[in-house]
């Protein structure tokens, strides 16, 4: 199967299975009143259940009431017919639930990605009618594309040369040829054999404890609301530690972003020392419970001494409180920015040691090659990207979502014919899940 083929049939829905989805959901009717009582308040099990009356020989059937289907009754095993229900309820299958959740997935990056997606497709598009032969002239220009893209001076050139060779390797002679390694090159350049590098340190049954840095605005403080709504609705109680307390009205802004989402937040008065606002939220946060704790630190990498010592002395507080602790580092970045991102990368990576990366506002961005830069580059995964400005579009980081985003109309259009007739295959494997 093609590399094009997977993305298509992981990430991709067919307009025939959307419509045939739409018309499954317009046939369903709601229930009345009466039959709604009954969902909500089944007979109890101690009461005898009231059988209906069945129709005499010579009464028409009513036309009220559906026909009933006999149910023949097990005595040994009361719970059959609850087992023949459930089975008749047509429920998914784990693989077609996996199967949906990929393609939400695929339309989230697809829609985040739209500038960066047209301005990538256009640009290869335009490179590939201009020459039509495999040559070094193609490879410089490609080179010229990519960094243009972002993509950052080093990943294009492990990039291309990859390229190179993969061109020798298989014979490819016609430009139109390399379109689809190119792309799955960019996947394999980012995940370096480490396909669980996006994943979040977290546990059950302890306190964690995420410290997100970041200069002023990148969006850190937004981040962190979404980075809560998201953990509260996977059902995980969550604090916030209010630890930026040299700019003027970061308390505030994060008091309210924890009213909005309904998360209490932690906090002294301005000017306080945020290594003990740490300690004040880490107790609050043991008694209460609390299996998330995001941490708000200052941004002021000008002063790169004072905040070096100042993200020290918080790492001690929260180390002795909670063995390991911080369990993540996250370093929200703006992708806006371009390579000023990798700048900002480098000097907070001097500065502590960061986890992983919170890329934000990419959905604004039409050079989304800054992810591949940051991740080859700093040898730091990017974790969760910004793509819309709603609670829920901060989204985990995966690969081939990312690339699915930047190339689906190319991937749709180029999926090689032989292929497109093959039935999906499904993907086996266990998923990340980030509730365990």
């Amino acid at each position: 199967m093609s590399f094009f083929k997977r993305l298509r049939d992981k990430f991709s829905q067919e307009p025939k299975e959307r419509d045939d989805f739409q018309e499954d959901l317009e046939e369903l009717e709601p229930l009345d009143d009466e039959e709604q009582r009954r969902e909500e308040e089944p007979p109890s099990r101690h009461e005898p259940t009231p059988e209906r009356d069945e129709p005499q020989a010579h009464e028409a059937p009513s036309h009220d009431m559906p026909a009933q289907k006999e149910v023949k009754h097990d005595p040994i095993s009361p719970s059959s017919e609850w087992e023949m229900d459930f089975d008749d309820d047509d429920l998914i299958s784990i693989e077609e639930f996996e199967e949906i959740e990929s393609q939400k997935l695929g339309a989230k990056f697809r829609d985040g990605l739209e500038k960066s997606r047209h301005n990538f497709q256009e640009q290869l598009n335009n490179l590939i009618a201009r020459y039509r032969k495999v040559d070094e002239e193609f490879f410089e220009a490609l080179e010229e594309m990519l960094i243009q893209a972002d993509v950052g001076f080093t990943t294009v050139m492990d990039l291309v040369d990859e390229l190179r060779m993969e061109a020798k390797r298989r014979n490819i002679q016609e430009t139109e040829d390399l379109r689809e390694v190119i792309v799955e090159k960019i996947v394999e350049i980012y995940r370096q054999d480490d396909d669980q590098s996006e994943a979040m340190n977290l546990e059950y049954g302890r306190l964690n404890i995420i410290l997100m840095v970041g200069v002023n605005g990148v969006g850190k403080t937004t981040s962190i609301a979404k980075l809560a709504h998201r953990y509260e609705s996977e059902d995980k109680k969550v604090m916030l530690a209010a630890g930026d307390t040299f700019r003027a009205g970061a308390i505030e802004q994060l008091q309210v972003w924890g009213d909005r989402i309904g998360v209490e937040v932690v906090s002294q008065k301005e000017g306080s020392d945020p290594a003990a606002v740490m300690y004040d939220a880490i107790n609050a946060a043991k008694n209460k419970g609390a299996d998330v704790l995001i941490c708000d630190t200052a941004g002021r990498l000008q002063n790169k001494q004072n905040l070096m010592n100042e993200l020290e002395k918080v790492k001690r507080v929260i180390g002795r409180a909670v063995p390991d602790a911080p369990h993540e580092v996250l370093l929200c970045l703006d992708a806006t920015t371009g390579q000023n991102a990798i700048s900002q990368a480098k000097a907070f990576k001097d500065v502590t040691d960061v986890t992983g990366i919170v890329l934000t506002k990419l959905d604004g961005t039409a050079k989304g090659g800054i992810v591949l830069a940051i991740r080859n580059e700093m040898q730091i995964p990017v974790k969760y990207v910004g793509l819309g400005e709603k609670l829920d579009d901060l989204t985990p980081f995966d690969p081939e979502s990312y690339v699915y985003g930047l190339f689906a109309d190319m991937i749709e259009q180029n999926v090689p014919e032989e292929d497109k007739d093959q039935p999906k295959e499904v993907e086996s494997g266990e998923q990340y899940d980030e509730t365990r």
